[in-house]
């Protein structure tokens, strides 16, 4: 009994203890300050690997993403670091969201982010990861979520991926994968979002392959993903016909097939109970003939797709799109509709897109489409006035009527509208000043019209406006500082008749475009544009300013400058020779992951509403650039001006440069052989200046340089003979008196003066030889031994000839 007793004293002893250490831990974890909490090994871990990348911001207004590392700090709690979770009860890094954070730079297999051995959530989507997936990825084996979308990832598709067990949710579209799909991935059989083709895998619900580089055709059986609720394969190189077997998944909702090779006739099927599919986009393929009737099956419609699709001669009968009342946007753009004063619509239309459909009557149908929401009848053969019942629509927002031939006066615009563009029409008489009385007006393009007169003064608040575009028109007088607003992105005013640039730009904080050629603006150059950030297209060609480009400061800096173009000014002065070290853009490969300058998406189409557009001059001809063409050239044009002095030794850090365009000014001093640095160099002109010294044989290593210009100038001495500058034409180097070679017929003095000097050399040395000759057999013939002897050892001894020896030697044999 008494054991018994001690036994149970003993227990409750134990107890006791073990409360004691439970509530004391508990006490010490509520009471402590949350220090070190984060294991230092993962810490670590986690500033290595953002130490592995080039934190550079691109395009604030596109992403929500921030520079989260910059606020990791060493000898902090990594737990409460921003993008980073730890687990509560292990303190070990469980989760990373850097999504949009602005990374550059590859993901390496020897990365430290492998290190964090507890991932369970890794987001790095949107960051310019450029390079492949390393099979390292494998090392997280508790991944659960992996989000890498648009990271400009390429290659194949690690096997590694197929060990993660784990893995729930794998998101990889938008990069450039490879077509090949390791079969290890079959082995996920927990995931329920996958963006891969896995048929095997019932459970999916999601499937997203955008914009990546997969081919070949869909399987037959789709049917087999019975759960599946959205499939993305949009923008790839998918071929065959679409299996019906696709629209037979009940929980289907949405369908992306756009952008593929899809064609053959289009097979909904028999289905036996209404289809749940409310997005359907299959435009831009090759399917041929009429739009089958078997669409009006899909009852549930509110967006469909059909851009592209060639009906050749046939109509489209639009009597299958009336049973499909829930139908809000319909896209039948690059469609030969014709007659469109016939077409009849569900009175429930919100975005209708006609763009390129062979129309020549403004659709009237539209007079009763009292919900639409955006109209786009681009490209088309409209003419006379836009109805004013449009513009009584109560709820229009976006309106593209470009490439069209209206004509007459815009007098109306609704209070309602956010874009609108009239491009490339006939409209004429003043702009309309009513812009300045619409608050929500956000992108205006009236280029190539007959508009006159001079822009509108703005006397309310216009600050809404980011777009305004307006090119090739009859427009005169000042741009007023008021119209000016705060939020633009993109101004063009080419090709007018302006005097003076608004000082007001200076405001604008956002401002990534602007183009001011063929102008009568006469003032000096506007270097209060470098505080501008963004800054990426600066054209100021073809007007009257004058004075020198450089500030008292030296280096002007413009950090994303890709374009810089004043050609064809009254510039003079000295460039200082740290002038373009602040040119970062065009000095560094890294990429601007978000260039929303180049495209605009506009409520739920994915085509541009308008297009920047620069004339450029690139190996002596002009091309004109649109749209995506900005973001493969990287271009200097200040030809045709009066600077001075030597040309600038940075311009060799711009390692991206496309197009050099220094001629017809008045540079001197030698050519800097810094030029050679350029080795993405396309075009080269510094013809009609004054430059002196010779061609620097390093400009013969630029393999992508096709065309340089170096006639009229002063330069001398021959022209170095490699391959890429050799295969210049002539007239590339004339009017350069002191050059010679090819491929100029001129032979080099230096040349044959050489030429000479070595035959004169040869004639004296065989008969310096000849009396050598001759002084040895007199020695051998008339002289005694000894002094014979001795006076050939001082002949060999001063000539050092071997033939020499052989005959001494063949003297004293006899």
């Amino acid at each position: 009994m008494k054991h018994s007793c001690s036994e149970r004293r003993m227990v409750t002893i134990i107890w006791s203890l073990c409360l004691i250490f439970c509530l004391s831990r508990s006490v010490l974890v509520i009471s402590s300050p949350a220090q070190h909490l984060c294991f230092p090994d993962q810490r670590d871990a986690l500033l290595e690997f953002k130490n592995e990348f080039y934190v550079q911001e691109s395009d604030p207004n596109m992403m929500p993403g921030d520079k989260k590392t910059e606020m990791w700090r060493n000898n902090t709690d990594c737990c409460y670091w921003d993008g980073v979770g730890c687990d509560s009860v292990t303190l070990n890094v469980v989760e990373l969201d850097l999504i949009g954070c602005y990374l550059n730079g590859p993901l390496r297999s020897n990365s430290s982010l492998f290190r964090l051995q507890h991932l369970q959530t890794l987001y790095l989507a949107h960051n310019n990861l450029s390079g492949t997936l390393p099979d390292s990825i494998g090392n997280l084996k508790y991944l659960r979520v992996l989000h890498l979308v648009s990271c400009n990832l390429f290659g194949k598709i690690p096997s590694s991926l197929g060990s993660l067990s784990y893995l729930t949710d794998l998101i990889l579209s938008d990069n450039d994968f490879t077509n090949e799909r390791p079969n290890s991935m079959g082995n996920l059989n927990r995931l329920t979002d996958f963006q891969l083709v896995l048929l095997n895998l019932s459970s999916l619900t999601s499937i997203y392959l955008g914009s990546n580089k997969f081919q070949g055709m869909l399987p037959s059986n789709m049917s087999s993903l019975s759960n599946l609720v959205h499939f993305d394969i949009s923008g790839n190189s998918f071929s065959g016909t679409i299996p019906s077997s696709l629209f037979m998944i009940p929980s289907l909702f949405g369908l992306y097939l756009q952008r593929n090779d899809f064609s053959g006739p289009l097979e909904i099927g028999n289905i036996s109970s209404l289809s749940n599919l409310q997005q359907l986009y299959i435009g831009d393929n090759n399917f041929s003939g009429p739009i089958p009737v078997s669409i009006s099956k899909l009852v549930n419609l509110q967006y469909l797709d059909l851009s592209l699709w060639n009906t050749g001669m046939g109509m489209v009968d639009f009597s299958i799109f009336l049973h499909l009342k829930s139908l809000s946007y319909l896209d039948l753009s690059g469609i030969n509709l014709k007659n469109s004063s016939t077409l009849s619509l569900p009175s429930a239309m919100k975005e209708f897109i006609l763009s390129s459909c062979n129309i020549s009557e403004f659709p009237m149908f539209l007079e009763n489409q009292t919900t639409l929401l955006s109209l786009d009848i681009s490209a088309n053969q409209i003419e006379g006035q836009v109805p004013e019942w449009l513009w009584r629509l109560p709820g229009l927002r976006f309106v593209n009527i470009a490439q069209n031939s209206f004509s007459g006066e815009l007098t109306m615009l609704p209070n309602s509208i956010y874009y609108f563009i009239a491009s490339d029409n006939q409209f004429s008489g003043e702009m309309p000043r009513l812009i300045c009385e619409l608050d929500h007006l956000q992108i205006l393009v009236l280029s190539n019209n007959n508009f006159s007169g001079s822009i509108p003064r703005c006397s309310k608040n216009f600050n809404t406006i980011a777009i305004l575009h307006l090119r090739n028109n009859s427009l005169s007088g000042v741009i007023p500082e008021e119209t000016i607003s705060a939020n633009l992105r993109s101004l063009d005013v080419g090709l007018n008749q302006l005097s003076g640039l608004p000082k007001s730009l200076i405001n604008c904080t956002s401002l990534e475009f602007l183009n001011v050629e063929d102008n009568r603006i006469n003032d000096t150059f506007p270097s209060w544009l470098r505080s501008l950030p963004d800054l990426q297209i600066l054209v100021l060609r073809s007007n009257e300013f004058y004075g020198p480009i450089s500030s008292s400061g030296g280096s002007m800096s413009f950090p994303k400058l890709r374009i810089f173009d004043i050609s064809e000014n009254r510039f003079t002065g000295v460039l200082p020779s740290d002038y373009f070290a602040g040119w970062s853009a065009m000095s560094s490969v890294v990429v601007e992951i978000f260039d929303s300058m180049f495209g605009f998406r506009v409520a739920g189409s994915t085509r541009d509403p308008y297009h920047n557009v620069v004339v450029l001059t690139n190996k002596g001809l002009d091309m004109e650039l649109v749209g995506s063409g900005f973001t493969i050239y990287k271009t200097i044009d200040v030809s045709g001006n009066r600077l001075e002095g030597d040309i600038p030794e940075s311009i060799g850090i711009l390692k991206e440069l496309i197009v050099l365009n220094m001629s017809n000014n008045a540079f001197t001093g030698h050519i800097p052989p810094s030029l050679s640095n350029l080795s993405n160099l396309q075009s080269l002109d510094l013809s009609k200046n004054r430059l002196s010294g010779s061609i620097p044989p390093e400009l013969g290593k630029l393999t992508f340089l096709a065309r340089m210009n170096f006639s009229y100038n002063r330069l001398e001495g021959p022209i170095p003979q490699a391959t890429q500058i050799q295969t210049q034409n002539s007239s590339s180097f004339a009017e350069n008196p002191g050059l010679c070679g090819a491929p100029l017929q001129k032979r080099c003095g230096g040349e044959e003066e050489e030429a000479t000097k070595q035959e004169q050399d040869e004639d004296e040395e065989k008969e310096e030889e000849d009396k050598v000759f001759s002084w040895i057999a007199a020695a051998i013939g008339y002289v005694p031994g000894l002094f014979c002897g001795l006076a050939i050892g001082h002949i060999l001894t001063s000539y050092k000839r071997d033939w020499f020896m052989r005959i001494f030697s063949a003297f004293l044999l006899r």
